[in-house]
């Protein structure tokens, strides 16, 4: 009897909401096969993905004999998962820990980028290098992941403006100013190393350097990972729109490592993109609780109320984080994220905007200025003890 009502009063809405013209809300599974459309016109592009620093320390960095199309350990990224996801541009990340005091960080960059460049090599069906919008465009008209890189870390360049004009040749399209430890020119977000200036310096003046050169050679600024004050000291400096390659909003976890409202609000002065981080850390600042996909859908939902829907992005930081959101387990997993935001009202070029298309405004906005600059000679500058003041 009870089966039978509830299929009476569920034909009954039916037919009431058709007299009335009232829309009918799509099943849950809807949402993800819209989303899985969606997502086939703009394919995912993620501007953070540790997967080289990974292979380097699972593997040593040796990709012959290893297959990367099916991985079974811990990784959160393999060739049949990243298909799955469709994911069409990855920013592979060029990282080294800073701590390392030992280290030759930019041998360290070099290897990698190496690294990245064999994979795309060892797999030209799956891979394809890009260096712009043009051929990241051209990649996606193959059938390929386009494939970027971006270095994780201003420490990598050693404070070498010629360093950081090599990396760019080699392939390198950001450069997050700092990791967790300062660098000379630029203030991180962790307290946890010596300040090698006043805290709250944000950048020097050899800093506001390296952000201008940046600019003139067609590099991102990335301000994921560094102080509040750097962030603000670089939207005073910058030319070209910035990125946030895997940062969350600090307004729903407070911590220094997302970005503040005072920041969201600014995003309008040279346009810029939140690529929001899926660490759980990140997401759910509770350490006794797990972050849930639902939770990375508010941190978008939050930066889009302040900045704008077209200033939000995905920098999930996969193969780089110990704690997955559930639900957002591996790089199979973004076109639920896509119909989470479907499922709250979004329109169909909203996600697509989040999913690829606002990444692909600022890069060429960042190429536009690097064009406008282009009788600019280069910067020559070295580190001195007056340009850290």
């Amino acid at each position: 009897m009870k089966s039978i009502l509830a299929v009476a009063l569920a034909s009954f809405a039916t037919l009431v909401c058709a007299q009335e013209q009232i829309p009918v809300s799509p099943k849950p599974s809807s949402y993800l096969a819209r989303a899985n459309t969606l997502l086939e016109q703009q394919p995912v592009i993620d501007t953070h993905n540790d997967w080289p620093i990974f292979l380097k320390f699972y593997y040593k960095g040796k990709l012959n004999n290893i297959d990367l199309t099916h991985m079974t350990n811990e990784s959160h990224t393999d060739i049949e998962r990243l298909r799955k996801g469709h994911v069409g541009g990855q920013f592979w990340s060029i990282f080294y820990p800073c701590e390392d005091k030992e280290a030759n960080q930019v041998k360290e960059g070099l290897e990698l980028i190496d690294l990245v460049k064999r994979m795309v090599q060892r797999y030209p069906d799956t891979f394809q290098l890009a260096g712009s919008v043009a051929e990241y465009e051209d990649a996606i008209k193959n059938g390929r992941i386009a494939s970027m890189q971006g270095i994780e870390g201003g420490q990598i360049i050693d404070s070498s403006m010629s360093a950081l004009r090599q990396f760019y040749d080699a392939g390198v399209r950001y450069m997050t100013l700092t990791h967790n430890c300062h660098t000379p020119w630029a203030e991180s977000q962790s307290p946890a190393t010596e300040y090698p200036f006043p805290k709250g310096t944000g950048l020097t003046d050899f800093g506001r350097k390296i952000v201008k050169e940046m600019n003139r050679i067609g590099m991102f600024v990335d301000i994921s990972h560094v102080a509040h004050s750097t962030m603000h000291a670089v939207l005073d400096t910058t030319s070209a729109p910035v990125l946030f390659s895997h940062t969350s909003a600090n307004a729903i976890c407070p911590i220094e490592r997302n970005v503040p409202d005072s920041v969201l609000r600014r995003l309008n002065e040279t346009d810029g993109v939140v690529m929001v981080n899926f660490y759980s850390r990140f997401v759910e600042c509770d350490e006794s609780k797990r972050a849930t996909l639902s939770d990375v859908a508010d941190h978008i939902e939050h930066i889009a109320s302040i900045a704008g829907r077209d200033k939000v992005g995905l920098g999930s930081d996969y193969n780089g984080i110990d704690l997955t959101p559930v639900g957002l387990e591996d790089v199979s997993k973004y076109p639920y994220l896509i119909a989470e935001l479907l499922k709250r009202g979004w329109s169909d070029e909203d996600v697509k905007g989040v999913a690829g298309a606002n990444l692909l405004r600022i890069w060429r906005g960042v190429e536009l200025v690097r064009d406008k600059l282009s009788d600019v000679l280069p910067d020559e500058s070295e580190l001195n003890a007056d340009s850290m003041q």
